[in-house]
């Protein structure tokens, strides 16, 4: 039997040109990524991204564009599935009201089973696909910034 893991992930810019990236640890492992997750049975992929987002960040968002659908096979890093994610350009109008944070993994020591999260923003300039942990996030990146110019 094959598993897949279906994803969604949005790319939100600030008015600072900045970008929204969240620092996570879960089961004794930290890595970064955008916000959002995984995909539940029944859902959409923008109802899912938009679920994500609320829960997270308690943002109401809106969705501008799509950015890329991975186009490789990616195994994931916490079980046997197929990863397939997809970006999209978010933006939201609202205030932001969660924490956030001005440097990387961020959060206080937490128990081996529990998973944290923190958010931050950087700069479009200064976020590099190597600050990314996930090959898929870094070639969204790559996709995200070619298509900026």
């Amino acid at each position: 039997m094959y598993l897949f893991n279906i994803r969604v992930y949005g790319i939100l810019i600030n008015e600072k040109k900045e970008v929204l990236i969240s620092d996570e640890k879960t089961l004794n492992v930290s890595f970064t990524k955008f916000p959002g997750g995984g995909l539940e049975y029944g859902e959409g992929l923008i109802d899912a991204l938009k679920r994500e987002f609320m829960e997270e960040c308690q943002l109401d968002i809106q969705i501008e564009k799509h950015i890329y659908t991975t186009d490789f096979y990616e195994k994931s890093s916490f079980n046997e599935s197929q990863i397939i994610s997809i970006y999209y350009q978010v933006s939201s109008s609202e205030p932001l009201i969660f924490e956030r944070k001005s440097e990387p993994f961020s959060f206080a020591e937490i128990t081996p089973n529990e998973k944290i999260e923190a958010f931050r923003f950087v700069h479009l300039d200064e976020l590099q696909e190597q600050d990314l942990t996930f090959k898929t996030d870094k070639v969204a990146w790559a996709t995200f910034k070619k298509n900026l110019k």
